[in-house]
């Protein structure tokens, strides 16, 4: 096929967004197996492909289909040129945005679905991954199409599978099917914590362009109900998801001296919370704040002396912070401890406590109203002159003229 790798690309890429892709026969056959999909429940077969064929008759050529079945889950499907005309490709299920406790209660409602077997559903829900109608994804999708049948050579169709009046989405269940729905449900906790464990990873790393991507799914949604108030429900996994980024982020090589600080605003900032809309944005900042506390400040690449002076620099950047106070500090020689630092992070000793003061006194600029003269001595520097050319040398700005920048 000519268009073999761009495929594979397109499928490892919704691959990494937690979005299934297929490879199946419109007449039935699916290469994955997706029996404990939720769908199985009432289908008993490949839900993807049982919907198209619930739709359709058959597949058109240079033609994009656009389902969304009752469930408000969504789905693509388009026929591939050079193979079988029954074969399709099938992205989905996914959803178009987070559903939030609320919405969720409503929407079940309007689908007659009774509040004893809403929990089945949720369950199912945290498992699927989020694709805005705005992802850069549908972006990559044209460009394939395009590949396929030119700029202007395609057509779009949606399509809506409403499910039979006669349809139960959870039909009374024989000791045999309670078997196999205590199975689905095992498979989608441990779904679930896949998806935490691969979003702790990401942090431990700093990886901030994979955190994003799997944050698209964060939603008040996933939090079990094990406490009356919402509030406090969500309040609390925010709490043991602080604790569990802290671990991350330490596992990252970042000193506790930065993770307490952090964690402490963090605790505060939930504490503070008092809806259920601000909890997945707070969620969010949370793993990219701890993300890039890792990039910022991981150690690990570091010997244990190169460690220890950097973390005496952050500890007390308004104190006496020079080679031969902090030689002193670790007992080695001066000479010793300037070669091995350049060597470990590319800058002298002298050059990165200047950085780290000038980092220290724009934070102070941009969050604070003390004076440029205060600010210096914060940052360890007691002529406010020599500070200001210290801050130009190394941002091309004066401390006044930084600060009056962010004021435009």
């Amino acid at each position: 096929m000519f268009y073999e790798a761009q495929l594979r690309l397109l499928r490892d890429t919704f691959k990494k967004c937690r979005i299934p892709t297929d490879i199946a026969d419109f007449s039935g056959h699916s290469e994955s197996d997706v029996s404990l999909q939720l769908h199985s429940f009432w289908t008993g077969e490949a839900a993807p492909i049982y919907l198209l064929r619930q739709t359709l008759t058959e597949i058109k050529s240079e033609t994009v289909y656009r389902l969304q079945d009752f469930l408000d889950c969504r789905y693509i499907f388009l026929q591939l040129p050079g193979l079988p005309t029954d074969a399709a490709l099938s992205i989905g299920p996914y959803l178009s945005e987070p559903p939030t406790e609320l919405r969720f209660m409503e929407w079940a409602e309007s689908k007659g679905i009774p509040p004893r077997q809403q929990t089945q559903l949720k369950n199912y829900y945290t498992t699927l991954p989020i694709l805005p109608d705005t992802s850069h994804l549908f972006a990559m999708l044209d460009a394939f199409y395009e590949l396929l049948w030119g700029a202007t050579g395609f057509t779009v169709e949606y399509l809506d599978w409403h499910a039979p009046a006669e349809l139960l989405l959870f039909p009374e269940k024989k000791a045999s099917a309670e078997n196999a729905d205590a199975l689905w449900q095992m498979k989608a906790i441990e779904q679930r914590y896949n998806y935490e464990n691969e979003l702790i990873s990401a942090v431990s790393k700093g990886q901030l362009h994979k955190a994003n991507v799997l944050l698209s799914n964060v939603s008040t949604v996933f939090f079990e109900q094990r406490v009356p108030d919402p509030v406090r429900n969500a309040k609390n996994y925010c709490i043991i998801m602080n604790t569990l980024l802290r671990k991350a982020a330490e596992q990252g090589g970042v000193h506790p001296i930065h993770l307490d600080n952090t964690s402490s605003a963090y605790a505060t900032k939930i504490e503070q919370l008092s809806t259920l809309e601000n909890i997945s944005s707070l969620m969010a900042e949370m793993f990219r704040g701890y993300c890039l506390l890792v990039r910022k400040h991981a150690m690990g690449q570091y010997s244990p002396p190169v460690q220890q002076v950097i973390i005496s620099i952050d500890a007390n950047l308004s104190g006496e912070l020079n080679l031969h106070s902090l030689s002193q500090k670790l007992n080695m020689s001066s000479s010793y401890l300037s070669t091995i630092f350049k060597k470990e992070t590319g800058k002298t000793l002298t050059d990165y406590i200047a950085q780290r003061r000038v980092d220290k006194a724009m934070e102070l600029l941009r969050t604070t109203r003390l004076q440029v003269q205060t600010i210096a001595q914060h940052c360890g520097i007691m002529d406010v002159h020599y500070f200001s050319r210290i801050f130009k040398k190394i941002t091309g700005q004066t401390p006044k003229a930084y600060r009056e920048s962010l004021q435009k």
